[in-house]
């Protein structure tokens, strides 16, 4: 790394440095074309390219089978709260949703303009306290016959994460909004339905929309949709039936290299255990700091404490980022203090927030 600033955002957040630098290059000539890819053509043949290579890298990546489409889309993971129930929930219906922080709460709001007379289930919710931890499987209760059965893999204002995929009844198939945790650690796609995830987390620039969808249910469209809400224009076009995000596909797709030369999503799995531990470590041994999330519900990508008092934590936020730890205040709805350490942050940038958070509490305690 360079001598940068430790780059603590929930998003847009830090992209590799080696990334970076690729595309500083592409802007000016993408692979030797003598034309940028903010100029290409997402219909000629160095675009083909770069679209098939970011496609193929993912699949490798995940262990993504042919009877899944792999769809770069855009509109973020708010469109897809839409899109989704539009798609495959009919008005006779009803679908479930745990209620885990902000997101899927946006989320489940969306599915219910296209919920029927069986409206849109809540299978489980930790909203009662303050969405502090994710609930246990046995508190959930499935509706009768739920078509599919939503949740939010990771929760970046609060700091929780599922340590594991919700049990689906036997009618339903799983989808999951996992913008701020995909490939950051295995998964097995041939247990959902349905994946979606805004890029700017851990795979790419805003702009860009990553959904992975069992190519079955595209048959399954329940109602008549514009033609760009509908899954099916999508994966019949190969995600071009309009323009795409061309710049964001090319990122996410040389991401997708990046993660595999650092060991695959095995490797990125212990890379975050590690840096996500160092911190929480720090904070439990301090008996200064408070976190917010309970313990087997912490996230690795968002690591949410605060101090004392709310005006400790202002000072916090400000001492760090003049020592250039930046981006630390926690999300306008709840304060506090939000560290994101999303595959690319270096563990180093962990290391320094470790020594700040000592010293600032041997000041202030």
């Amino acid at each position: 790394m360079t001598d940068r600033t430790f780059n603590f955002s929930a998003g847009p957040a830090v992209l590799p440095e080696e990334v970076l630098r690729e595309a500083q290059e592409a802007l000016w000539d993408l692979e030797g074309s003598g034309i940028g890819i903010l100029e290409h053509s997402h219909r000629g043949g160095p675009f083909d390219r770069v679209i098939a290579e970011a496609e193929a890298d993912c699949r490798s990546l995940a262990g993504i089978p042919e009877d899944y489409a792999v769809l770069f889309l855009q509109g973020g993971a708010s469109t897809q709260f839409a899109m989704l129930p539009a798609n495959f929930l009919p008005d006779s219906g009803t679908a479930d949703y745990w209620l885990t922080g902000s997101w899927s709460k946006k989320a489940l709001k969306e599915a219910q303009h296209y919920a029927g007379r069986a409206g849109v289930h809540v299978a489980a919710s930790s909203e009662a306290t303050g969405f502090d931890r994710i609930p246990r499987q046995d508190e959930a209760q499935a509706s009768e016959a739920p078509v599919y059965v939503h949740f939010t893999s990771n929760n970046t204002i609060v700091g929780t994460q599922f340590q594991s995929e919700p049990e689906v009844p036997a009618s339903a198939w799983l989808a999951c909004d996992a913008s701020s945790d995909l490939f950051s650690r295995p998964i097995d796609p041939t247990r959902y339905g349905l994946l979606y995830a805004g890029a700017q987390k851990n795979l790419g620039p805003a702009g860009v929309t990553l959904v992975i969808l069992r190519r079955e249910l595209l048959e399954c469209q329940v109602r008549a949709l514009p033609t760009m809400l509908r899954y099916a224009t999508h994966a019949e076009k190969g995600s071009r039936f309009n323009t795409p995000p061309t710049f964001g596909i090319y990122v996410m797709g040389r991401v997708f290299k990046w993660i595999q030369a650092q060991g695959g999503l095995a490797a990125m799995a212990r890379r975050n255990q590690e840096k996500a531990e160092l911190l929480y470590q720090c904070l439990e041994d301090l008996d200064f700091y408070h976190c917010t999330a309970g313990e087997g519900s912490r996230s690795l990508m968002n690591v949410t404490f605060r101090t004392p008092s709310p005006e400790l934590d202002e000072r916090f936020v400000a001492e760090a980022s003049q020592q250039g730890l930046a981006g630390l205040k926690g999300h306008r709805s709840v304060g506090g203090m939000r560290a994101s350490i999303y595959n690319a942050f270096p563990r180093a940038g962990c290391e320094a927030l470790a020594a700040f958070l000592r010293d600032f509490a041997s000041h202030n305690g």
